[in-house]
């Protein structure tokens, strides 16, 4: 495997493979492991996305914060991803309305697009690069999705007051993508791509200096409730706080039960090529892609012109041997011409995913709310569900509300048979996008 001329010798513990983005983002600081007893207002467990942006709001507000991680922050999903940020919830806001109705459905959507602008406005007022390059193409796999994708566009403009996605018909998506796998499809101007990597190494910096007190390299080993404190332990100490969030997502292991049950780990995989150069064909336009398979397949040309393709998954536990070899046939599949390029990097990492594709926020114990299981919509959700994490502990838990009153059940089968059951099921559905 080659490395950019930033290289780095650092392997994530718990994701397997060096990401592009660990080579190229640059400065990123230790912050010492927790030594000793401690108390603060709150207590953060998790730092990735959410984690980091709510110990950012609430130092910003003058809230004592203390928060631990278990590796280094960004080891996760939310410095290994695939960058996108995408509009909406994760499931089209037909599919909400019909669950929900119309007004909370446009209520989700609406705190979605402020999502989105929040994340853009803290990088700019804070001075994060986070290398953001706009537009995203939804491309569909299969000739018979293609009109869903139009009624989208009708949907989207005349209901939710989003004009900036256009239809593209076959010869369109053609063009945009550079690639005649896919039918048809839509464009979004609304949104875009990141690194994300350099929003989380931002992100810790600004919590820093806004007051708030960051450890790496410190596990939680236990937490609970009582008396109106919260107690979280770790192997050299334990935090005592008034209110605490777990953010750790896809990886709670054990730490607490019913966050457990209603999130489950997936390994998602990404390759990253040599830079193609401005005169290849495939995405000229430097958007990102997400398709219509269940097992959605995500790919963008990032700044400095590489192809980064993600969309292999696993649902049992272990890390694959080659990493290569699945996310190259894929690559080859949709842009056959790109047989003999280069891989310089390929990775992975465990998103958070929930058996409706949902947030799951939920006060799981007295002063505790849990947050996480993005699935694989996160870059723009997680960021934000910490900001409103940091309101609620202000006084206005309104806007926390809508995540936590969305119905989330826990998945089938208890700790034992779950994991094969997601595997049956996702399996049968990776089945079903091939046909």
């Amino acid at each position: 495997m080659s490395h950019s001329s930033v290289a780095s010798t650092y392997l994530s513990p718990i994701s397997p493979g060096l990401s592009w983005y660990e080579d190229t983002v640059g400065e990123r600081p230790e912050y010492p492991p927790l030594d000793g007893d401690v108390s603060a207002d709150v207590v953060i467990i998790g730092g990735g996305f959410t984690g980091l942006s709510a110990a950012a709001h609430l130092a910003a507000a003058g809230t004592s914060v203390v928060l631990i991680e278990a590796h280094r922050f960004g080891d996760g999903a939310s410095g290994r991803n695939g960058g996108q940020m995408g509009t909406g919830q994760r499931e089209w806001v037909e599919e909400t309305e019909a669950s929900l109705g119309f007004t909370r459905a446009k209520a989700l959507f609406d705190l979605a697009e402020e999502a989105k602008a929040h994340l853009l406005s803290f990088a700019k007022t804070n001075g994060i690069e986070i290398d953001f390059m706009p537009g995203q193409l939804s491309v569909a796999h299969k000739p018979r999705y293609v009109r869903h994708y139009q009624e989208h566009v009708e949907i989207m403009a005349s209901r939710y007051d989003y004009p900036h996605i256009t239809f593209m018909d076959r010869k369109e998506t053609e063009q945009r993508l550079g690639s005649t796998h896919y039918h048809g499809g839509i464009r979004d101007t609304g949104t875009g791509h990141i690194h994300p990597l350099k929003l989380v190494v931002g992100t810790a910096r600004v919590a820093a200096q806004a007051g708030a007190t960051l450890h790496e390299g410190t596990r939680a080993t236990g937490i609970s409730s009582q008396g109106g404190k919260v107690r979280v332990t770790t192997a050299k100490g334990t935090i005592t706080a008034s209110k605490a969030l777990i953010a750790v997502n896809a990886y709670n292991d054990k730490l607490e039960p019913i966050t457990s049950s209603h999130v489950m780990p997936i390994g998602s995989f990404i390759g990253a090529t040599v830079p193609l150069g401005d005169d290849c064909p495939v995405l000229p336009g430097y958007e990102s892609v997400d398709d219509s398979r269940f097992v959605v397949r995500y790919f963008r040309r990032s700044r400095d012109g590489r192809l980064l393709f993600g969309g292999r998954e696993i649902y049992a536990p272990g890390d694959p041997k080659d990493l290569h070899g699945p996310i190259r046939r894929q690559i080859v599949e949709v842009y056959p011409q790109l047989k003999d390029v280069e891989l310089t990097h390929s990775w992975g990492g465990y998103v958070g995913i929930t058996m409706p594709r949902t947030p799951f926020v939920r006060e799981v114990m007295p002063n505790v709310i849990s947050a996480g299981g993005y699935s694989g919509h996160g870059v723009m959700l997680s960021n934000f569900v910490g900001k409103l994490f940091a309101e609620t502990v202000l006084g206005n838990r309104e806007r926390l509300r809508l995540f936590e009153e969305l119905k989330i059940p826990p998945f089938p089968g208890g700790t034992k048979l779950r994991t094969p059951l997601l595997f049956l099921a996702l399996n049968w559905y990776a089945m079903r996008d091939r046909f």
